[in-house]
């Protein structure tokens, strides 16, 4: 395992961190709303580490990366973007092949749209957002996320920890186990209230990225996520040419915890693809 830090948009230091084979080929890991490189263990300490060279990020505001609370920082999606542009070029990747989970996938698409497709070989739409406004809140985004968002945002202890243990209990179908429960509760809470809701402030349409890719594009979706709806699945699958779907019966938001043996098949099967 090798640490990096990373200058990206504007400035900010990330946190970057890589395991596996030096020459094998790429993947590149982004997380979703409050979460951070941490919730990739399951593909990072498997036998994937034998063939390819797997980059993590903490997006900005989350895990070891900087936390600044503005939330100019957050809302300008040049920023995102430089961040990835920003991974890619400090360690010298040439296409890695990105796994995107929920709002994750808002980052590719911002990335893509001011830096294009070149430098990576496939998308993984992962329990992916790729639309986030007022319609989308009952639509493409479920309950498991606007239900506690309010008390998520809030500096107030009594009120975060109490909603960020409702909202990480939605991410799966079925319980984790006690201890995975409370390392990722950890996790969670390490991002602050300001910058959850500086994540949840921005308007974003990204059908037009999404109709413009060539590369390969993969939509994994648990059939039971009430975070990000199947529905935003299937609309990904419609807008996007060419995307295979992999849907996940008896899963929730996290088919990369919840059915770790499947997915990590799946990274294989996408890296030959690509």
């Amino acid at each position: 395992m090798l640490d990096h830090k990373v200058t990206g948009g504007g400035g900010l230091q990330l946190h970057v961190r890589e395991w596996g084979r030096k020459d094998g080929p790429e993947v590149l890991f982004i997380h979703g709303w409050s979460q951070c490189h941490m919730c990739w263990h399951k593909q990072v300490t498997s036998d994937l580490a034998k063939d390819y060279r797997m980059i993590a990020l903490d997006l900005r505001g989350h895990g070891m990366s900087e936390k600044p609370v503005a939330q100019e920082r957050y809302t300008d999606t040049t920023l995102w973007a430089d961040d990835v542009a920003a991974v890619i070029s400090a360690l010298g990747l040439k296409r890695p092949f990105v796994h995107a989970w929920s709002y994750g996938g808002l980052v590719v698409c911002d990335y893509v749209r001011h830096h294009g497709e070149g430098h990576i070989a496939g998308i993984n739409f992962l329990g992916a957002a790729t639309t986030l406004n007022a319609d989308a809140f009952g639509t493409y985004i479920g309950p498991g996320f606007f239900e506690p968002f309010a008390d998520a945002t809030n500096d107030d202890l009594t009120k975060n920890i109490p909603a960020m243990r409702r909202f990480l209990g939605g991410v799966t179908h079925k319980p984790l186990p006690t201890d995975e429960f409370e390392t990722a509760l950890c996790w969670n809470m390490v991002v602050p209230p300001g910058v959850r809701g500086a994540l949840g402030a921005r308007t974003l349409e990204n059908d037009d990225v999404l109709e413009s890719l060539s590369v390969p594009v993969v939509v994994s979706h648990g059939r039971e996520d009430t975070v990000v709806l199947p529905a935003m699945g299937e609309h990904i699958l419609s807008v996007c040419p060419g995307a295979q779907a992999s849907w996940y019966e008896a899963t929730g938001h996290a088919p990369m915890l919840e059915e770790p043996s499947r997915f990590n098949r799946e990274i294989r099967t996408a890296m030959v693809a690509a």
